[in-house]
């Protein structure tokens, strides 16, 4: 089935761009990223012959998968140690965990068993309302941690199945104007300073160069500098000097772009596209809705973070912390990658 080939490649070749460049940057992080890589193929091939028919049909499963993902959660709001102003991480001596990553799985699984039986009536206001009030007890303790980019994320995942599940335009252009409305109370009220200040970043980019637009200034210079081919491995001045923040996990892909080139850039993106199709495209030929879902929910929070991360490195977004599927550094967002893809294939398996 070519699009399992294609889900191997686009995934396969990120990961080693990953690694490749985390050698460059710092090599004690390359080891720990081998490990998590490591761990993450074997949670791929453990997942990928489970019959996952048997966890579609059962949904205390969902259910309870739904419910420990809030309480991790919770718990780390109220016991996890703030690292980078944030309680996102539960910490077990050397490792750390972020439970928002199976967050994301669980409110996947839960969509799919959801949509599948109420795509057609989607248009009735109390099924939309419904699959909101699943996504708000989520949003809410990612939201207190506070960790922004993931909240983006979870809502993302789930304004992805209720447009493709067939929302009627009337309702789309009520969503509208109900954020149009809502916009002004949540900027004065919702927002801290230094958010107003992220989101006003990217409409004035050269305003405060050393301040909050700091990150992206350095991360356009290293992607502009870098020519078509780079400049070496270990090479990349904006990156070795430090120019470059988090060049480990947000900011890699510029990184990247510096040490080895605009077109092996390009070449990841279109990586990226293959990956992202061959997941739709295993969907459409499964016979199952809920496993069409599944795909769809992998799809829509994949497509959600590289578009979110190459926001960000480019300016066209405020930075909010969201990582490059299988390209930036961290293990809970690894496994959470590979567990997904074991699931879409073993559906493309079975197709």
């Amino acid at each position: 089935m070519k699009a399992l080939k294609g889900l191997y490649f686009g995934a396969g070749f990120i990961v080693l761009a990953g690694l490749l460049e985390l050698s460059s940057i710092n090599i004690q992080n390359f080891y720990q990223q081998l490990m998590w890589v490591g761990l993450g193929l074997l949670v791929f091939f453990a997942f990928s012959y489970f019959d996952w028919q048997v966890i579609f049909q059962a949904q205390w499963f969902v259910w309870l998968f739904y419910i420990g993902s809030i309480g991790l959660l919770l718990l780390t709001y109220f016991t996890a140690p703030e690292i980078r102003n944030t309680r996102s991480w539960l910490v077990f001596g050397p490792l750390r965990f972020q439970p928002v990553e199976m967050a994301k799985v669980a409110l996947i699984l839960f969509y799919a068993m959801y949509f599948s039986r109420r795509h057609l009536s989607i248009a009735r206001l109390s099924n939309v309302f419904l699959s909101l009030l699943v996504l708000v007890p989520l949003a809410g303790v990612v939201f207190k941690l506070p960790d922004y980019g993931s909240m983006l994320v979870l809502f993302f995942i789930w304004l992805g199945f209720v447009l493709v599940s067939g929302l009627p335009g009337k309702w789309i252009m009520a969503g509208v104007a109900l954020v149009l409305v809502l916009s002004p109370i949540v900027w004065t009220y919702g927002l801290k300073d230094y958010h107003r200040e992220r989101i006003l970043g990217v409409i004035n980019p050269e305003q405060n160069a050393l301040g909050v637009n700091y990150s992206a200034i350095q991360a356009k210079i290293a992607i502009g500098s870098a020519g078509l081919w780079g400049k070496g491995y270990h090479q990349g001045p904006q990156t070795q000097l430090g120019f470059v923040t988090e060049p480990e996990t947000d900011f890699i892909f510029p990184a990247f772009v510096e040490e080895w080139g605009i077109i092996p850039g390009l070449l990841l993106i279109v990586a990226f596209v293959i990956m992202n199709i061959s997941i739709l495209r295993i969907g459409l030929y499964s016979s199952q809705n809920k496993e069409k879902f599944i795909c769809l929910g992998t799809s829509i929070v994949f497509s959600a973070h590289f578009l979110l991360n190459i926001g960000m490195v480019t300016g066209l977004t405020p930075v909010v912390g969201v990582p490059f599927p299988f390209l930036s550094y961290g293990g809970s967002n690894i496994l959470m990658s590979f567990f997904l893809i074991s699931i879409v294939n073993a559906i493309g398996r079975r197709a």
